[in-house]
């Protein structure tokens, strides 16, 4: 019994510090988050919609929390989820939708373009605000970068979108612990596994085509 208190109090002892309704908006806000990566999963339109929940949410509570970093991810998100919304229903025929699709040599220099900016962006923010004070900044800054590329392949029906989903959830696992975000730590776990399995779906998808 003291073990399992103990391990609950590793995980979740930060809690006790937070207002109830921000612990309610981040276990909401982290249930949209599975639903859009799930929906993405399947090629299903709903991904923006729940995304969108999700991420402005996390807007509020990553500005109130500080986090700019995190906060300017979501952002972005839910800008690019509108984007993604437009792409994904857009005729590219009479009978069609643009369709799941693998990178062209223009798609890789704007992802790079896209990755380097935001390294940029995020470095500068940090500054601006006095929050370059230590390794989390750094880390910080490059899952951002990850993120960034990976939200506009996935809104361009890009099959790579979800090697950038991997990498940056992995990262993100141990990096959400030590904030002392655990629901959020836990989310991103299961987004690595959902992630492996959206690139395999894609992969058949195109291979069926």
């Amino acid at each position: 019994m003291c073990l399992m208190n103990s391990v609950f109090e590793v995980l979740f002892g930060q809690y006790a510090a937070y207002d109830t309704i921000d612990i309610v908006l981040e276990l909401v806000a982290v249930v949209f988050g599975f639903l859009s990566v799930i929906f993405s999963k399947k090629n299903n339109i709903l991904v923006f919609p729940t995304g969108m929940v999700s991420t402005i949410i996390f807007v509020y509570l990553l500005l109130k929390w500080e986090l700019l970093g995190d906060m300017m991810i979501n952002a972005y998100y839910f800008i690019m989820s509108v984007y993604g919304w437009y792409v994904w229903t857009r005729q590219v025929d009479e009978k069609h939708v643009t369709p799941i699709s693998k990178l062209t040599i223009n798609d890789k220099k704007v992802s790079i373009t896209i990755f380097f900016a935001s390294l940029f962006f995020v470095y500068v923010i940090y500054h601006a605000f006095d929050k370059w004070t230590g390794w989390v900044a750094y880390v910080d800054t490059f899952t951002t970068a990850i993120f960034f590329v990976g939200m506009w392949l996935m809104a361009r029906r890009k099959i790579e979108n979800w090697i950038f989903w991997i990498v940056g959830d992995l990262i993100s696992v141990p990096l959400y612990f030590y904030k002392g975000f655990t629901l959020t730590s836990i989310q991103y776990l299961v987004f690595t596994v959902i992630a492996v399995l959206g690139y395999l779906a894609w992969k058949q998808k195109i291979e069926t085509n």
